[in-house]
């Protein structure tokens, strides 16, 4: 893309009443923009990453027996209604349409997901079943802060898994677990985040989160200094040692939720009467976990944890492009040749923003710096001189000068 014809411009100032460091980068790096508390737009560079983020997700989720699909977002009052929650979900948004009918918005799918895989398992030959999507979900916060960390409006990845005994399902969550910080990893997270043992509510002893550190968290957690397990805060104070290894050391901060996971059991199959027919011809109970991670929520973090005083650091495979193609000075020689490089590259399957815009070269580093691509590619009257370009990291300071003919090469451990 050619960032003289992205409609989008970066800002010198995020807006005062922005404190969160995460959405005050993004919105002066033109990734977001807000249309109200709570309610954030994706801009063409936020969407970018945000679809990067989503692709690493989809990929690791399908690694271990995911099936895509989309559910809908008005989910009618009945279902609501099967489960008792159309009365006690605080959260939920209620809309009534001309013929009286009433929904409730997507907020969680485990109204939907379960008459839904009903319809199409009734043997034990028919299970596992293992099916995700990535929706829009949607929750009436009494209060919102923290930017796109905590919203009304959301990006959601909730993967469903149904078995026929729990020793099944046991198996497929530590699966999930691993496969959870192998998403972490590829986003730049691993290093940051923690299992965190949290509340299983009324179906299991333990539920897990994965917490990332960052002091922009709205959750406390006890990290064990000997093995690394995590215990949210909401539960400590049952736990003095850690129930992993019974030490006793233990170091507090502040966090960021990016992801759950839930042993949910028969909670939802029950009040459907979800049931199959076992190898013995009995029935029984469809058994459940529920995984959550949140893309958008994932973009927020990896702001948070990468970045300095002149703006984003995005990781390699999250980033909105590859690499940041600057011309600097607008000869007619340089103006050329990084057209060249800038088409020779694209038809490589490197994604590239190129700075063509008429500004000075200061304005076009300020703004390459802002907005974190991983790699900058300079091209100028110097670096021609030697048939060079000027490659810089964004998460170093050192620069060095490649030459043109070998810069294919040179980008493919980069890109």
């Amino acid at each position: 893309m050619k960032q003289s014809q992205l409609f989008t411009k970066t800002l010198r100032q995020a807006p005062k009443d922005e404190k969160c460091l995460s959405v005050r980068l993004l919105l002066r790096a033109g990734f977001v923009a807000k249309l109200s508390a709570g309610v954030y737009v994706l801009l063409p560079l936020g969407l970018r990453a945000l679809q990067n983020i989503q692709k690493i997700i989809s990929q690791e989720i399908e690694n271990i027996g995911g099936q895509r699909l989309l559910m809908s977002v008005l989910i009618p009052k009945k279902n609501w209604q099967q489960t008792g929650r159309w009365k006690t979900f605080e959260e939920l948004y209620k809309v009534k349409g001309k013929n009286n009918q009433e929904y409730g918005l997507g907020s969680t799918h485990e109204e939907v997901v379960v008459p839904l895989v009903q319809k199409y398992v009734f043997s034990y030959k028919d299970l596992p079943c293992y099916v995700y999507q990535i929706q829009t979900k949607f929750r009436d916060e009494i209060r919102v802060k923290s930017g796109i960390l905590r919203t009304r409006e959301f990006d959601m990845k909730d993967l469903y898994s149904f078995h026929t005994n729990e020793k099944d399902l046991d198996r497929y969550y530590e699966k999930v677990k691993k496969t959870y910080f192998k998403i972490l990893k590829r986003v730049g997270l691993k290093a940051q985040t923690y299992l965190c043992l949290a509340s299983g509510g009324s179906f299991s002893k333990f539920s897990h989160e994965f917490q990332t550190i960052t002091s922009a968290g709205e959750d406390l957690i006890h990290i064990c200094q000997n093995c690394g397990l995590a215990i949210n805060q909401e539960i400590k104070q049952g736990y003095p040692k850690c129930p992993q290894c019974g030490k006793k050391e233990f170091k507090k901060e502040k966090a960021i939720e990016v992801g759950n996971i839930f042993k949910i059991k028969t909670k939802y199959t029950e009040p459907f009467d979800f049931q199959f027919v076992d190898k013995d011809g009995a029935r029984k109970l469809v058994i459940m976990g529920c995984y959550g991670i949140g893309p958008s929520r994932l973009m927020g973090t990896i702001v948070e944890v990468h970045n300095d005083k002149k703006g984003i650091i995005w990781p390699k495979e999250a980033a909105p492009f590859d690499v940041h193609l600057i011309q600097v000075e607008n000869s007619q020689k340089v103006k050329k040749e990084a057209e060249k490089i800038y088409q020779n590259l694209q038809k490589q399957g490197i994604e590239v923003l190129y700075d063509d815009r008429d500004k000075t070269a200061g304005e076009k580093f300020t703004d390459a710096d802002l907005i974190g691509i991983p790699v900058r590619i300079v091209v100028s009257e110097r670096t021609l001189k030697t048939n060079s370009v000027e490659i810089k990291e964004r998460n170093k300071q050192e620069t060095k000068l490649v030459r043109i003919s070998h810069l294919s090469q040179f980008l493919k451990s980069y890109v």
